[in-house]
């Protein structure tokens, strides 16, 4: 008899505490500000579910003194779009109120930046941008600032294209350092899309941010969601070990009409620049990756199965290699010896994507569904071949991972329950090492099978020509 979904009603979450062995009171204070961490047990830092609270019931940290940040970068992940709901100024202006002021915003396109701010300075939050002042570069900031303009925190919303390396012009992270060391950065992901060989570089930014004491954090907001959370509850209240993970992301490519989007020198292409949140989570419950394990393959824009009849770009202007595939599947193990999946596709029309991620252990199956836009979350357990389902109402990760970068800069950790950064630099490189693997993986697959290919067809015409 086939089972079926026990739906349940809206879950109200409830505080657990941690097992005594993962008491966040009995972290040592570096371990929750710090930036970094070595690879060690694959369960990563973990929130209560239930202390994720929606932006419109949490109040504003307290205090009366200004909270100075820099904005590098006037585009949609900063202030937002119909495209989708990032919008990092919002979630600032509601996490720290009235204490908030801008002091900068960093942008190469001028005009853009300073329309985006006049905007914000015709409406209620003008208190934190009427001072602002708009700047091409960080080192021009840095050059006409005062001492009452100094950061306590900066935010890096710019083209992963523009950071991640050592490169004079895409080393914003070093330039943070050299000006304004020790003070907390945000930075949008993925860290990087630059080419493969630039990822050593990377790596040497994260230790350099670890060694500056900086507080970190990556923004791959899923691991902020509640779905997120509870699964991480339930492994680690049931003590599991993370036998499986399988990931699927199936973009609605008709939307995109972004022509660096189509092109994979441009975007480094969809696993690393759109697939990385999903490659991300599954590092966050299967742990660190063998990366010589990965295999992949891919369907391309070339094949018969890869017509694709709804795109809104010219692809012809795109040279042939540099095209994107239709259809990316890897497979890898885990250090832990776990095994991982991941599927990317580029087929649906429409606006909506469809995502979801399974995490498999002995008696239990996790499986979270459309975590962008309404998650939920299917719980099968031993003793009962029903899923109950969990939903999680106005929930906002973009926010809860501000909140908590906020919290942890402020000093706020007297609660002994009170968060680390779920995502930290050195975390958010080996998040990218595993997209460039899957990609390399593919690509050397699809190499051999046209090399056989034509070895084929040089075979067939020789024996024609003998006949």
């Amino acid at each position: 008899m086939a089972s079926t979904r026990r739906l349940s009603s809206t879950l109200e979450m409830t505080s657990t505490k941690q097992p005594a062995s993962r008491r966040g009171s009995e972290r040592r204070p570096a371990d929750r500000r710090g930036s970094g961490y070595s690879s060690g047990p694959s369960r990563r830092p973990s929130i209560d579910p239930s202390r994720l609270i929606p932006m419109d019931k949490t109040t504003h940290v307290g205090g009366t003194n200004d909270f100075n940040v820099v904005f590098i970068g006037a585009g949609n992940i900063m202030f937002g779009s119909d495209e989708g709901p990032w919008n990092h100024s919002f979630r600032f202006e509601h996490k720290l109120g009235l204490r908030l002021k801008v002091v900068a915003l960093i942008d190469p396109a001028i005009e853009r930046a300073t329309a985006v701010l006049q905007k914000k300075c015709d409406s209620f939050v003008l208190s934190a941008y009427q001072a602002t002042r708009v700047f091409k570069t960080l080192e021009d900031f840095v050059k006409n600032m005062s001492p009452k303009d100094r950061p306590r925190a900066i935010v890096v919303g710019s083209p992963p294209m523009f950071r991640g390396t050592l490169q004079p012009g895409r080393d914003i992270e070093m330039q943070i350092l050299k000006y304004f060391p020790g003070v907390a950065i945000f930075m949008e992901k993925p860290i990087a899309t630059g080419p493969k060989h630039e990822l050593e570089e990377s790596f040497q930014i994260a230790k350099a941010i670890s060694d500056s004491k900086a507080i970190c954090s990556v923004g791959y907001m899923l691991r902020y969601l509640k779905a997120v959370q509870k699964m991480k509850q339930i492994i680690e209240e049931n003590e599991l070990t993370v036998m499986v993970t399988i990931a699927r992301y199936a973009c609605a490519y008709e939307s995109i009409a972004k022509p660096d989007w189509w092109d994979k020198s441009k975007s480094a292409g969809p696993v690393i620049e759109q697939g990385t949140h999903f490659c991300d989570l599954s590092r966050y419950f299967g742990g660190e990756v063998d990366i010589a394990s990965v295999t992949a393959h891919s369907l391309d824009w070339d094949e018969n199965a890869g017509h694709l009849s709804k795109v809104r770009i010219d692809e012809s202007k795109i040279a042939p290699e540099n095209r994107i595939p239709r259809v990316t599947a890897a497979t890898w193990k885990y250090d832990s010896g776990a095994v991982g999946s991941f599927i990317h596709t580029a087929t649906l029309q429409g606006h909506n994507y469809s995502c979801e991620l399974e995490v498999h252990a002995d008696g239990y199956s996790l499986k979270l569904v459309n975590p962008y836009v309404q998650p939920m979350l299917y719980v099968r357990r031993p003793g009962d071949d029903h899923e109950q389902m969990y939903t999680f109402p106005d929930d906002d990760p973009f926010f809860s991972e501000v909140s908590n970068w906020i919290d942890i800069i402020e000093d706020i950790e007297e609660d002994p329950e009170a968060a680390q950064i779920l995502s930290s630099y050195e975390d958010a490189c080996r998040t990218y090492e595993l997209t460039w693997a899957i990609r390399e993986a593919s690509e050397r697959s699809r190499a051999t099978r046209l090399a056989a290919s034509k070895a084929a067809a040089t075979v067939f015409e020789e024996e024609g020509e003998t006949e």
